[in-house]
């Protein structure tokens, strides 16, 4: 025995030492995981698209190719009446926040092309367009920005022409 400490408490604070060290470690961790619980919950239902306000958006009366008008994006232009009915019907539903007969309508579309106006990550949104006959999904689609400009794609995005009001 020495200053009062015998040769087994060097195992004893050896042991203490691990032990603290595994509680501090599951602390630390419990602090990281807390705030990222609730990041996914694979047992809540999907999220419902966000009714999208397309009355935001005048149209310009500047000269274009369209009756006088010419869009925001530079890309070609086309007016409501040019598209096809089911999708005038889409822009309906887009209106009236739906509900949408594709299990994808709403969904970001990342502009992964990049043919429409660069903007942040979640800014528009992609809806189907149906046709008639098809047999799986179509490749037409109506893309929507935040502001309410309205894109039209026949060709599953190789493509777009903007929907002027």
């Amino acid at each position: 025995m020495r200053n009062g400490v015998t040769a087994g408490d060097g195992r004893t604070r050896l042991v203490l030492g691990v032990v603290l060290s595994i509680v501090m470690f599951g602390v630390a961790i419990a602090a990281v995981a807390g705030p990222l619980r609730n990041v996914v919950d694979f047992g809540a239902p999907p999220p419902q698209p966000v009714p999208i306000p397309t009355s935001l958006v005048p149209p310009s009366e500047a000269p274009g190719e369209n009756g006088g008008q010419e869009g925001f994006s530079g890309l070609p232009t086309m007016s409501v009446a040019e598209l096809p009915s089911e999708g005038r019907r889409t822009l309906v539903l887009i209106e009236e926040g739906g509900p949408f007969p594709f299990e994808r309508d709403g969904a970001v579309f990342a502009n992964r092309e990049g043919l429409l106006p660069k903007q942040v990550d979640g800014y528009y949104h992609e809806y189907t367009v149906a046709t008639p006959g098809a047999a799986n999904q179509s490749p037409r689609r109506i893309v929507i920005g935040e502001a309410g400009e309205r894109y039209y794609t026949s060709d599953h995005y190789s493509s777009f022409r903007e929907v002027l009001r």
